[in-house]
């Protein structure tokens, strides 16, 4: 199992619209990656370690998938319109991360 992390860093002046990023985005994420995608899930950053810092990411999605190719497969035809849709919900540019899932 893979973990692809797309995380949106939290800086002064990051807007970000969660409530479109849910409802908007990831559903249309989920439509266009089909039974490919296993499970997602979306996180709202609250703070840092030390109590009132800001939370280094604004926001984290976070997809599941059997395998990097069968992500691959899924993506790569969509990948310009689920792109193209950032900008509607922040003005952060995001980071992307792969991970193997162990636990």
């Amino acid at each position: 199992m893979i973990k692809v992390s797309v995380l949106y860093p939290n800086s002064p002046g990051a807007s970000f619209d969660m409530a479109y990023y849910v409802d908007g985005h990831m559903r249309m994420v989920r439509d266009k990656m089909g039974a490919a995608l296993k499970g997602m899930n979306v996180e709202g950053g609250l703070s840092g370690v030390e109590p009132g810092s800001p939370a280094a990411y604004i926001a984290m999605g976070h997809l599941l998938f059997d395998s990097v190719e069968a992500f691959q497969a899924a993506f790569g035809p969509h990948a310009a319109s689920i792109m193209s849709d950032i900008p509607n919900y922040t003005n952060t540019q995001p980071t992307v991360q792969i991970s193997q899932v162990k636990l």
